[in-house]
Formats: structure tokens, C-alpha cells, sequence
């Protein structure tokens, strides 16, 4: 059974940061995207940033140029390097692990909260 484990969240001033692991335990199918999701209270789940398999990146507008994510070389581990946070951060932060094969279901951590005060 495949599981994905988070962890780096907590308390943070605003303007601090924190680093998000995520590593998948198990026998994993072959990942093409590995990604970082948020949820806020209230709010739907959004898109934070990826990372395909060829090393492409993209991150949504509102954590460009203050968030990182990135991969270990086995590609069981994905990073989310989060410097300058502001209050509106705050959030469930899960990983997700897409494989390949469509036709198999995606991974999804268990929620790591980060949560950045004033």
C-alpha cells in the first residue's frame, strides 16, 4: 500500500518560511507530476505548484517568486521551499503524486497545516 507522508508545516510570522516534504512509502507506480495542493478554510482546493517528470515547474500566480518545489533524484520525494509567507498562506497544504498510467489513481498525502500569523 502506497502512502504519502508530509511534513514541515507550523506556526509562522508573516514573512517567514518552511519547507514541505513529502515521501511516498510503498511501491509506487512510475510518477509523470508530482504537486503541492492547498485548501484554506472556507475556500477550495487550488493548485500550488508542480513538477513534471521532465523537471518542468509551474506554480499558481499568487506564490511565484516566494515558493520552490522540487524532487529528490528518486523521484519519491517533493519539496515546496515557502519563503516570504504572508497570513493568506495559511492553509492545508497536500502532495500529490500522479503516475503515468492515467489509468491508475492518483497519490494523496494527508495534509500537513501551515499556518502563518501577523
Amino acid at each position: 500500500q502506497v502512502q504519502l507522508v508530509e511534513s514541515g508545516g507550523g506556526l509562522v510570522q508573516t514573512g517567514g518560511s518552511l519547507r514541505l516534504s513529502c515521501t511516498a512509502s510503498g511501491t509506487i507506480f512510475a510518477i509523470n507530476v508530482m504537486a503541492w495542493h492547498r485548501q484554506a478554510p472556507g475556500k477550495q482546493r487550488e493548485l500550488v505548484a508542480y513538477i513534471a517528470s521532465g523537471g518542468i515547474s509551474n506554480y499558481a500566480d499568487s506564490v511565484k517568486g516566494r515558493f520552490t518545489i522540487s524532487r529528490d533524484n528518486t523521484k519519491t520525494t517533493v519539496y515546496l521551499q515557502m519563503n516570504s509567507l504572508k497570513p493568506e498562506d495559511t492553509a492545508v497544504y497536500y502532495c500529490n503524486f500522479i503516475p503515468v498510467d492515467l489509468r491508475k489513481e492518483s497519490y494523496w498525502g494527508q495534509g500537513t497545516q501551515v499556518t502563518v500569523v501577523s
